[in-house]
Formats: C-alpha cells, structure tokens, sequence
C-alpha cells in the first residue's frame, strides 16, 4: 500500500468513526473561542468548558474585559492553571484589539500571533474554526498519531504540521484535525495505549512503535 492509499484509507475511517465533530471549546463568537483556546494550554477542555462561562458572565467580549482588573481574571481562571501568564496576556491582548483592531479578532495569522499568549497553534485553531481558513492545528494528540501511524518522524510539533498538510487534503484539515483528536482521546491515549485497541496504529503504525510494544520484557538472569 502505497502512502498516498494509507492516507486515503486513515481519511475514510476517521470519516466513519466521527461524521460529524463539534468543536471541544464552548464558545460564542471569535474572542470568546481565541480566549478559550489560551485558557487550553496545559489544561483539558472540560475543564476550560467549566471555568469560561463564569468568566464570560463577567466579560464576554474585549471592552468588558479590560473593565476587569488582571487579578480578577486571575481568580476566576485560576483551576485553568497558568493564571498569572493568562490573565495578563487574557487582559493585554483584549486591549491590543480595542486599540488595533477595533475590537474585533483579526482573521489572519500575523496579526493573531502577535497578540500576547497567542502562539502558532492558538492562531490556528481560531483561524481554522472561527474563521473557517484551511489550518492544521497541532495538539498533543495529533503529533503523537502522527508518529504512531508513520507519517511523521515525532521529532518536532512543526515538522508534525508539515507532514500533515503535505500528506492531508486541504480541503480536509479543519474538519480532519478535529476527528484525530476526538480518535486519539478514544482509541490511541498517551497512557493506558492498548495497541489492539486502536485500529489505524495497528494497521498502519511506524513498525518500530509496533514492534517496541509487542517486545517481550527480557528476563534478567539471577
């Protein structure tokens, strides 16, 4: 099989697996999505999905927010963890888009990622599903099956990217990167893998990964 006929085939199954995919972060609008994103950092969105609609009963949008003071939002964020450096880029990056942008999120990458707290995955996911611009954004999950299914080499979340929209449709990232996180929080999981679990690792996994976790431990001799 050629790579080409392993992607089609990993498109097909994530298709039949999850034919429609929500986004994980409640959200009304652009801001209130780019502000759940940062709050995602090293944190899950369950739990984000519990601390926003506290913080957006106060503030849902950049004017009402820089109304709040940095150690307010500090409070009603703190479970996020990461609360001193989110609240101050939540707090200074509400202010850059009064003040640059009207108030509005700007619907492009360079403008997105020179707001404080807002990196290249950030920007992504905010372009991708509140704007609808064809993006790949990267999480954990899908640079470590990226690795597992042998189509990208695991060495950096930037190659992991590029592999990806080299070897994706274009047409297919926003709504693909979505089911592979959905699939890896199901079927691959960091912890607890089970290979037999997990139907694209075990038909298509890196061989090396496969063998590794098929190896019989070697008993030490007394």
């Amino acid at each position: 099989m050629t790579k080409k006929e392993k992607v089609a085939e990993i498109i097909r199954i994530l298709d039949e697996l999850y034919p429609e995919v929500p986004i994980p972060l409640d959200h009304q609008d652009s801001y209130t999505l780019l502000i759940a994103v940062l709050l995602s950092a090293q944190c899950t969105d369950a739990r984000v999905n519990k601390i926003t609609p506290l913080l957006f009963a106060r503030a849902d949008n950049p004017y009402d927010m820089i109304l709040l003071t940095v150690e307010e939002i500090k409070q009603i964020i703190r479970p996020c963890g990461l609360s001193p450096m989110k609240s101050n880029a939540i707090w200074n990056l509400s202010k850059i888009l009064i003040d640059k942008h009207g108030g509005e999120v700007p619907d492009n990458f360079k403008d997105l990622e020179a707001l404080p707290g807002v990196g290249h995955k950030t920007a992504s996911v905010v372009m991708s599903q509140a704007f609808g611009q064809p993006a790949f954004p990267v999480d954990t999950h899908i640079h470590r099956l990226m690795y597992r299914w042998g189509l990208s080499n695991g060495k950096s979340v930037e190659q992991t990217e590029k592999d990806a929209k080299r070897l994706f449709p274009k047409e297919k990232w926003n709504k693909l990167h979505l089911q592979i996180i959905y699939y890896g929080r199901e079927y691959c999981p960091a912890r607890g893998f089970v290979l037999d679990n997990c139907p694209i690792t075990k038909k298509f996994g890196r061989q090396s990964f496969i063998d590794s976790l098929n190896k019989k431990p070697v008993k030490k001799k007394a």
